[in-house]
């Protein structure tokens, strides 16, 4: 949102009136300083960029409608069953239908880019983060997920004391890392990517405080 008034402070002044927030609060950038001019002529305005401040209450029922009218114009027999506050920074996103295996994909890569699509969408827009469900696409994901990552944890970790997952795709090599972090708060717990490939690698934090990057 562009601001503009005679000096910066009024334009900061204006831009707190309009959010109805404090001028400490704003995230704003100058785009124009004023000018006064040559003897009245060619006056320059201040101009701010002010990013608008949302509450996440005001914007999830906005939200569902712009995900309804985005479904409807679709190929996708999909309605959106819940769009919810999951914490200060987050929305959760459940969509549910006849068409949900469909809009997952084989091995979730439809899910990954509308997961993708959806993030940058409310992140740009209103700023806050998002959770996606499609049907029970994750909370299934998570169960098998949290089999192997205890497995892992047996076979690798408690063994020799460091590991490395088995290569994991899209929203999976995430899931792990929220695991393995949550199982080994002790641990150096990381992404890592080689040939094309992404998994966890975990080991001791002191080992890659000193520079140590792989295992």
């Amino acid at each position: 949102m562009r601001v503009e008034a005679k000096t910066l402070e009024e334009a900061y002044e204006k831009a707190a009136n309009i959010l109805k927030c404090s001028v400490s609060e704003l995230e704003a950038e100058v785009i124009q300083y004023p000018s006064k001019g040559i003897l009245g002529l060619f006056a320059k305005p201040a101009i701010i960029e002010v990013e608008e401040i949302y509450d996440i209450e005001k914007v999830i029922e906005k939200i569902k409608n712009e995900l309804n009218s985005l479904f409807e114009k679709s190929c996708f027999k999909i309605s959106v069953v819940n769009v919810s506050k999951y914490d200060e920074e987050t929305i959760f996103i459940h969509l549910d239908g006849e068409d949900a295996a469909l809009l997952i994909g084989k091995e979730g890569f439809r899910y990954n880019a509308l997961n993708h699509m959806i993030y940058n969408y409310v992140h740009q827009k209103y700023g806050f983060k998002t959770k996606l469900e499609i049907a029970e696409f994750i909370k299934n994901q998570k169960e098998k997920l949290e089999e192997y990552i205890d497995f892992f944890i047996e076979d690798k970790i408690k063994k020799r004391g460091y590991g490395r997952t088995k290569p994991l795709n899209g929203i999976l090599v995430f899931l792990a890392l929220e695991f393995l972090r949550e199982k080994l708060p002790d641990k150096y717990v990381g992404i890592k990517e080689r040939n094309g490939e992404k998994y966890i690698i975990v080991g001791d934090r002191y080992e890659y405080n000193s520079g140590n990057s792989d295992t």
